[in-house]
């Protein structure tokens, strides 16, 4: 199985930005996290295995969103 592509969804001094990890470049900026959250789940649906981690406006961690195949295929 390939490496998930991961979307860090930030706040900047002008709202909120979608970065894909390694990145140099944030891929999209928003106004309102909303919008940003929404564009990153696009951006890691499209991928075959996506990510998106969203941070809150201390830069913790919130929460975290897979998408594709199911990392821990069943047994048997």
């Amino acid at each position: 199985m390939g490496k998930r592509k991961k979307y860090h969804v930030t706040p900047t001094d002008e709202g909120w930005k979608v970065k894909a990890e390694a990145s140099s470049r944030a891929s999209s900026t928003h106004k309102t996290k909303a919008e940003a959250i929404t564009r990153a789940k696009e951006l890691a649906k499209a991928q075959r295995l996506g990510q998106v981690i969203i941070h809150k406006m201390d830069g913790t961690i919130q929460t975290e969103y897979t998408y594709g195949e199911d990392p821990y295929p069943p047994e048997g």
